[in-house]
Order: structure tokens, then C-alpha cells, then sequence
């Protein structure tokens, strides 16, 4: 069995692989300071609830974002699990050409997505992540990637209303059901819910511009996705284990070298 772990900014994502198929998924908080123990405890438990051992693991591959814990997983995995990971990172076998200035700077939950979008339509196609950032990952035709878009994610902007209004609430964020609220929570929700729909259409839209094609596919993905890409008209659809799947794909790309 192969573990495919992304380390996001503020969760970890772990999906449990028989070969091509997912038989378990689980999100955890990210916290920076873990341990290789740390760590270790909770991947134990979380398999330990599926009746998975720890040595019945055979790979890992992760992707991360956060530079404080690659050390840390590097330990746990060697540690625990006798395995040693594959880090996605710049060498890395991935069968797509980064058309970046600086291929480097793209991270590896970007290009695992790109992967794995391509893999399942092909090209062009928009990937929208809405995790802690909203990212915008564009393959064209030849199933390159050719850059992307990033702005402030949906749960940093709710949560900078209310640290940065002192007359403004902590909310929860769900659909208001309609744009003009009539109240300050309605207000907030519909600002952030359709005021990201808007965002994400109108860069949707002049990506495809500049693309001079239609993306075959434009789909969404990250925690947010299933608040904001309803409200979306330019989204296809959604898929919660995309990145995952990328990891997984990249692990079984570098096993055919």
C-alpha cells in the first residue's frame, strides 16, 4: 500500500492507496512544530482505526509547502514505517514541462494537481485549489504547464475581516442564499462566497483568453471548494482528492525509471 501525503499550509491531507484505488482519506490541522513522534503517533492511529499496520505500508510519497516539517516526515516515515519517502520537489520525474520563469517556485501541491489533471483529461485545463491560498493552475493543449494565479485564500480574507474590522464577527461560511444580506453575518457571507465566485469566473475567463482555446476541463479542488465552486459558473466539477492523486501518479512516474 502507498501513502500520498500534502503538507499544506494549514492542513495535512493523507490518502491511503491500494495501487490506483483510495481506501481511505483523512485531513488533519497542520501544526509546524511537529515531531518525527509526533507525527509517527497520529499516522499510527489513523491507521491503527482502519486496521492498517504500520508495516504493511510500502511507500510514501508527499508533497509539502511547509519547509519546517519535511525533516520531520523524512524521520517519521524511516522511523515508523522502515520506508524511505519520495519528496516531490525540483528533480523529481513528473512528465510535465513547467513553463515558469523560475519552475523552482511552483509548489509541489501546483504541480501535482497539474499532474494529475492532465492525466485524467488532458489538456488545456484550469485547476482552482482553494486552500489557504487560491491558486490557479493552467496546462494548455500539450499538457504543459504554462503558469497560474494565486490571491488570498477564502479562509485568510473571511478571518481579516475580523481581526482588521473591530465592528465585524468571526463567522462561519456558508451559502447566504442570496446577495444582498440583511444582516452584518449575511452581509460578510455574501461578500465572501460570491465575491470569490466572481473572482474565480472572471480569472477563469481571461486564462481562456489567453489560452485562445477551451480548457476541456476547469476543476476545483482544496478545502474551500465545496462553499465557493457551487456559486461558480465556470467551474466543471469538483475533486476533493485531485492533489492526492497527483502524488500518487508522480510516485508511480519515478518507479518506471
Amino acid at each position: 500500500m502507498i501513502l500520498a501525503i500534502d503538507i499544506g499550509n494549514s492542513n495535512i491531507t493523507v490518502g491511503l492507496y491500494s495501487e490506483d484505488k483510495m481506501l481511505h482519506f483523512w485531513r488533519l490541522s497542520t501544526m509546524r512544530s511537529a515531531t518525527a513522534d509526533d507525527l509517527g503517533v497520529k499516522m499510527r492511529a489513523l491507521l491503527d482505526t482502519n486496521s492498517v499496520s504500520l508495516s504493511g505500508i510500502q511507500a510514501v510519497v508527499y508533497g509539502s509547502v511547509v519547509p519546517p516539517l519535511d525533516e520531520p516526515f523524512e524521520r517519521m516515515c524511516r522511523r515508523y514505517m522502515d520506508v524511505v519517502p519520495l519528496q516531490v520537489e525540483p528533480g523529481v520525474k513528473t512528465g510535465i514541462d513547467v513553463k515558469y520563469d523560475s519552475p523552482r517556485e511552483v509548489g509541489a501541491d501546483r504541480i501535482a494537481n497539474a499532474v494529475a489533471a492532465g492525466e485524467k483529461w488532458g489538456g488545456p485545463a484550469v485547476i482552482v485549489d482553494f486552500g489557504t491560498a487560491t491558486t490557479f493552475d493552467i496546462l494548455s493543449a500539450g499538457k504543459e504547464y504554462v503558469g497560474g494565479i494565486i490571491l488570498p485564500g477564502v479562509g485568510i480574507s473571511t478571518e481579516a475581516l475580523f481581526r482588521q474590522a473591530a465592528r465585524l464577527p468571526r463567522i462561519d461560511l456558508t451559502v447566504p442564499g442570496r446577495a444582498i444580506g440583511t444582516n452584518t453575518i449575511d452581509s460578510m457571507r455574501s461578500g465572501i462566497v460570491y465575491g470569490y465566485a466572481g473572482a474565480v469566473d472572471s480569472l477563469v475567463g481571461q486564462a481562456t483568453s489567453e489560452l485562445n482555446e477551451k480548457p476541456k476541463r476547469v476543476v476545483a479542488t482544496g478545502g474551500w471548494a465545496k462553499v465557493i465552486a457551487p456559486e461558480c459558473d465556470t467551474i466543471d466539477e469538483v475533486d476533493a482528492y485531485l492533489t492526492l492523486e497527483g502524488l500518487r501518479i508522480i510516485y508511480m512516474r519515478n518507479q518506471m525509471i
